[in-house]
């Protein structure tokens, strides 16, 4: 199909091309934008590819989350910037062609202009990327070292084509995105996490496959609306994978999944790894994992608070970001190199945070610290309760919570955690769903905004036919489940589950408590909620709809480990 290849010159020294055409080992023909300095030269490259249509502007698509972002910056224009090449989770040009780089945005296969068929994160579209990367390096406008950078869906594919180390490819800068394909976003703890991926399919992929004809563009050259070439229903679901259909097909950490995670250990390039305290569910998990097991001797940490698109954009994120980029793919002596390696905003009760420079994750310094869950009290406490306990709920309906004393003093909790749970089910299976919650002197609980809307402190899952675990891989901290066997409960027979809690940190101030809730269904601070678990096919009601029991104390006694993080003292 003939698109053409369009070239514009701003005033502002930027060249825009739009409609770069590339084809691929097989003959599919991939396109891409790309922005440059209009100065000859040699440039570094920081690129994204993705599936969200490299022509649909942020505030036609995603208009509130542009409201939002305004507010936050109103003096965007004051620095350099129209707006109007800004997109969804990708850079701004208009804030980097002019500091000497070439952003490039490409269509991944099957959306936008880029033809072919549309199978999101899937292997081909990785060979795709790398494809890409190498093109890059070699242009006339290009220095030969290519820099990833971008959000969530532009995050993980950055991890996936990483791994299969493009010889160009220089640095990368994976903001708040999954490294594990099936733990990290598809299947939390075993649970089939459907609900986003059943909306986002339809709103922000399908909406720019290549030929749906939806694909409409508002162009802020020329003011006019145009649509991609039309082709049938037919035609267009031929010509992609059915993503939802595809995740809830594979409830095992399987060879389809695993053809989708990339190999950690194999990326040697250096890396930034962005992470979002309140993104539990896709945003935060992947960046810590990724950061601790990517085989790259130069890597960085750096974990925030708010959405997950304003931390992207602000001033103080992108100067980091270039930062980073200047020294890698430019030599810039910059200072980078004497940054520490781990960033971490600490969080407290009412919203706020401080940046507090680490060495490594977790901190070396952490007490892990056993807090017994007690079933007649409901308390959390230090020691084991003397006698046995139980306390059971309604897995539907119901839940259960333990609550820590009022802290006698400011206390710090940051790290990842785990929970150590005796329980049984009245049927052949249960779902654990685990939250950390916040509470002041009055009772009140305390949210906090997340990466898609408000959050508790932490949050953590498992299916208890999930529950074997791989020694070699495990830690107390962090247990690490295989996910490739079923292991029904037998009913009214306990079992010890080692539920994963994805990293927290919160510092409690004196009087506050922490609390730990359990329930058999999604814990959601402000319904509908954007990451639930509650596919009827994969949580069918006779099989987790039972009454769970949860025991403490004795031979089964249940404990919560947390990251106590002890004053600094150098």
């Amino acid at each position: 199909m003939n698109i053409p290849h369009t070239s514009t010159t701003f005033d502002t020294g930027l060249v825009f091309e739009r409609d770069v055409a590339l084809t691929m080992s097989d003959g599919v023909v991939l396109r891409a934008n790309v922005f440059r300095p209009q100065a000859p030269g040699r440039y570094p490259v920081v690129m994204a590819m993705g599936a969200y249509g490299k022509d649909v502007h942020f505030e036609d698509a995603f208009t509130p989350q542009w409201h939002v972002l305004k507010s936050l910056y109103p003096d965007l224009d004051r620095q350099g910037s129209t707006g109007r090449f800004l997109r969804w989770e990708v850079v701004d040009p208009e804030r980097w062609v002019p500091d000497g780089f070439v952003v490039i945005q490409v269509d991944s296969r099957g959306t936008g202009r880029s033809e072919g068929y549309l199978d999101p994160f899937g292997p081909v579209e990785t060979r795709d990327f790398y494809e890409w990367i190498e093109w890059a390096g070699v242009q006339d406008w290009s220095n030969g070292k290519v820099g990833l950078i971008g959000v969530s869906y532009l995050a993980i594919k950055q991890w996936q084509v990483a791994a299969l180390r493009p010889p160009h490819l220089a640095a990368i800068v994976p903001w708040e995105g999954s490294s594990d394909f099936y733990r990290d976003g598809g299947h939390h703890g075993g649970i089939f996490s459907n609900s986003f991926t059943f909306a986002w399919w339809p709103r922000q992929v399908l909406a720019n496959q290549f030929g749906s004809g939806q694909s409409t563009h508002r162009d802020r050259l020329t003011g006019e609306r145009t649509t991609g070439p039309a082709l049938s229903e037919d035609i267009l679901k031929g010509n992609r994978a059915d993503h939802p259909a595809d995740r809830l097909a594979h409830p095992l950490d399987d060879a389809w999944n695993r053809a989708r995670a990339p190999r950690l250990e194999a990326i040697d390039v250096p890396v930034l790894s962005a992470a979002n305290w309140g993104g539990p569910g896709m945003h935060l998990r992947g960046n810590m994992e990724g950061f601790l097991h990517a085989g790259s001797a130069q890597k960085w940490l750096f974990a925030h608070i708010g959405t997950h698109y304003e931390s992207f954009y602000l001033p103080h994120y992108v100067a980091l970001q270039k930062r980073f980029f200047n020294h890698f793919l430019r030599g810039e002596d910059n200072g980078w190199q004497r940054e520490p390696r781990v960033q971490l905003a600490i969080r407290r009760p009412d919203g706020t945070a401080t940046i507090r420079q680490e060495h490594e994750w977790p901190l070396a310094r952490t007490a892990w610290t056993r807090f017994y869950l007690d079933a007649p009290t409901g308390q959390l406490g230090a020691e084991p309760p003397a006698a046995d306990g139980a306390a059971s709920y309604r897995a539907m309906k119901d839940s259960v919570s333990f609550s820590t004393a009022p802290f006698e003093h400011e206390t710090e909790f940051t790290g990842p955690a785990s929970l150590r749970l005796w329980v049984s089910s009245s049927t052949s299976d249960m779902d654990v769903f685990a939250v950390l919650r916040v509470f002041d002197p009055e009772g009140k609980e305390a949210t906090f905004i997340g990466a898609h809307e408000q959050v508790p402190m932490a949050q953590g899952w498992l299916r208890a036919s999930r529950r074997k675990t791989d020694p070699a891989r495990s830690q107390p901290h962090r247990p690490w489940h295989t996910h490739d066997e079923v292991e029904k409960l037998t009913p009214g027979q306990a079992v010890a589950l080692d539920v994963e809690i994805w990293p927290t940190s919160m510092v409690f101030p004196k009087g506050w408590r922490l609390v730990l809730t359990l329930q058999g269904h999604d814990f959601i601070v402000a319904p509908p909620g954007r990451m639930r678990h509650d596919h009827p096919e994969d949580r069918p009601a006779e099989v987790f709809g039972g009454d769970n029991t949860v025991y403490t104390g004795g031979q089964k006694a249940s404990y919560l480990l947390m990251p106590l993080v002890p004053s600094r003292t150098v």
